[in-house]
């Protein structure tokens, strides 16, 4: 799901898990569906944790097997391993944990639950790069559905095969990844400069008179123009710096502590730039559709 800020993207997930009731209509949730719901609000959830409790009884309080995508069964230690908790970290007590650390304990704890339907609501803005890169990696074998909620390209394109896009109040389905969004956006908005019909020498009156001749859409700026043009060659730029950072951390198991925390730390900016590059991308792609 992708679209401006303020469209309802949040509003839809929260409608689909039954935290909010729809003003009309009904929804009907399958009775064999299982819902697993990481949004950009856990951290009120960590907030009412028993501090004393051991991080593996907090992941055991759900189950403590949990089915893999070949058939076979993990632990919920192993489990933890998986989700960087190693084996000495398991046995200590929550308060121990820094903010990032709980937040991808309370990850591991809803992918426990074994659901079916998976809905991430903004990973990668409660996530580090590090435990995205473990949830990418678990994705790829996951036999349920996944719903994600984000602006990140980068994420989009490892883990989705279709992209609803939340545009002017209607919901439009697109198949492929967010690349291929992005290709058929642009495809769509070079046809309708090539459709544009050239001014007629003979207008009907009413057209001329009609409220909707006297109040014309809101079109792109030359500026904008400009803006728009910028931010399409410059989102790849920052992806593709982005891919080399990632390569660099994950790419070298020896790398010490501090180098690993410089780059994270330099690939959460980045991070944070491209989604306010996509952002106003897609502010702009509205206009230019």
């Amino acid at each position: 799901m992708i679209g401006g800020n303020g469209t309802g993207k949040s509003t839809l997930m929260n409608l689909i898990t039954g935290r909010l009731q729809p003003d009309a209509g009904e929804i009907d949730i399958g009775s064999t569906i299982e819902i697993g719901y990481f949004d950009q609000h856990s951290e009120a959830l960590l907030q009412a944790l028993n501090e004393d409790q051991r991080v593996i009884d907090y992941i055991k309080e759900v189950a403590e097997l949990v089915e893999t995508a070949d058939g076979s069964q993990i632990t919920a230690s192993q489990m933890l391993e998986r989700f960087l908790f190693p084996g000495s970290q398991q046995y200590a007590p929550l308060h121990k944990l820094s903010g990032g650390e709980k937040r991808r304990l309370f990850l591991l704890r809803v992918l426990m639950s074994a659901p079916n339907v998976l809905i991430l609501d903004e990973p990668t803005n409660d996530l580090d790069v590090q435990t995205l890169a473990v949830l990418e990696d678990y994705l790829e074998g996951f036999k349920g559905c996944v719903i994600v909620v984000s602006h990140d390209r980068y994420f989009l394109d490892r883990t989705v095969d279709y992209i609803f896009a939340l545009e002017q109040g209607k919901v439009r389905r697109y198949p492929g990844n967010y690349s291929v969004y992005l290709e058929k956006k642009r495809q769509e908005a070079n046809q309708l400069k090539a459709e544009s019909p050239q001014p007629q020498e003979h207008v009907p009156m009413d057209a001329l008179v009609s409220p909707q001749a006297s109040q014309p859409s809101r079109r792109l700026s030359n500026y904008e123009r400009r803006e728009f043009a910028n931010l399409e060659q410059r989102i790849p730029e920052l992806e593709a710096h982005k891919a080399g950072l990632e390569k660099l951390l994950y790419g070298e198991a020896s790398r010490n502590f501090t180098e690993a925390q410089k780059l994270s730390e330099q690939l959460q900016v980045l991070t944070d730039e491209i989604n306010r590059a996509m952002e106003r991308w897609m502010q702009l792609a509205e206009l230019e559709s």
